[in-house]
């Protein structure tokens, strides 16, 4: 057992495509043909597999680690009982699926409702409402403790602002190896993406989503909003084309995006006052080098900035199950219930 990448592949699914299925679940069957194509055509044998690990979805909000995939956590995953309804919850099925075919023990590991959630960041303006924990935790840790290596340090000695830049879009706050805060990038608050509404004033949601079906606004929220919305698609490449060759549109949109990002890494500095030892980039989208070069403009006085182009999300759960098979970390049972349950008294 090593930490060598054998094969590693990124397949795009356009949302015209995806919003053709009536839910996320029933995507799986479509999902699992790519798969087992991808094992086919690079003569994988998987007969003799140790671990198989699932990128979690939107289980109930759990401490981060390395957890055993079960009955109980792929039915509150399908159920979306974290309240995350998005494509992650596919990443357990998914695992489960290869384990009936192969064997291994079935894993997941730091799942996008990895709540850590510093008890201010949790209160609304409503009532009996709190804030959850939802972001693209696997790779922001990720990053996090590689970026905090690098500066010859641990991830919990440092502070980091860390935004995973994708299809999806997490502007977190790290303070020494816990995320205290950040947007809910599932349920489409914070920088419009391109699959995300993106954060709006509570009249306008109200106005523009008063006549429309319960189905349609949660599309808006994970599939269908933000450049999916404006351009009928969500291919980044293609809008990012378009505005690189002067097309007025497409330029201020992609810009307004990347702005709405600057935005909220303000937020996260002010969270952290404005002690930041480095405010990290990752994601997809960080291949545009305009991207960070926008950040850089807006952003760079608050700390250094380091770009990580792309995702170790692979890496990240590949690293926590060969923890657990070496003995180095032991897998949890998962609770069946939220890891944050309400204030001692009611606020």
């Amino acid at each position: 057992m090593d930490d060598e990448i054998i094969f590693i592949t990124d397949v795009f699914h356009d949302s015209s495509e995806l919003l053709k299925f009536p839910t996320i679940n029933d995507q799986l069957d479509y999902r699992m043909q790519v798969v087992h194509q991808f094992i086919a055509d690079n003569n994988i044998d998987l007969t003799d597999v140790d671990a198989i690990v699932g990128r979690g979805g939107g289980c109930y909000a759990v401490e981060g680690g390395v957890y055993y995939i079960d009955d109980r956590l792929i039915a509150d995953t399908r159920a979306a009982k974290g309240g995350l309804y998005h494509s992650s919850m596919l990443g357990v099925q998914m695992a489960n699926e290869l384990h009936r075919k192969y064997g291994g023990l079935m894993l997941m590991v730091d799942p996008p409702v990895v709540d850590e959630l510093c008890d201010v960041a949790r209160i609304t303006g409503v009532k009996g409402i709190y804030r959850r924990a939802v972001s693209h935790a696997l790779n922001l840790k990720a990053v996090a403790r590689t970026h905090a290596r690098k500066l010859g340090r641990k991830y919990q000695d440092c502070n980091f602002i860390v935004c995973h830049i994708d299809g999806g879009i997490s502007v977190t706050a790290h303070q020494q190896g816990r995320m205290i805060d950040g947007n809910d990038a599932g349920g489409g608050q914070g920088p419009f993406t391109p699959t995300r509404m993106g954060s709006m004033a509570v009249t306008d949601v109200n106005n523009y989503l008063r006549n429309k079906s319960y189905e349609e606004i949660r599309t808006l929220c994970s599939q269908g909003g933000g450049l999916a919305s404006h351009f009928g698609t969500s291919n980044s490449d293609v809008i990012h084309k378009m505005a690189q060759e002067g097309d007025y549109r497409a330029s201020i949109v992609w810009k307004a995006m990347i702005y709405q990002v600057c935005k909220n890494i303000g937020a996260m500095a002010a969270v952290l006052n404005g002690r930041v030892d480095a405010i990290i980039l990752t994601g997809g989208l960080c291949r545009f080098d305009d991207v960070a070069g926008q950040i850089r403009k807006r952003c760079g006085w608050i700390a250094p900035i380091a770009v990580y182009p792309g995702e170790r999300e692979h890496q990240a759960m590949a690293a926590g199950a060969l923890r657990v098979l070496r003995g180095e970390e032991k897998a949890k049972i998962y609770p069946g219930k939220p890891v944050w349950e309400g204030f001692p008294e009611e606020i």
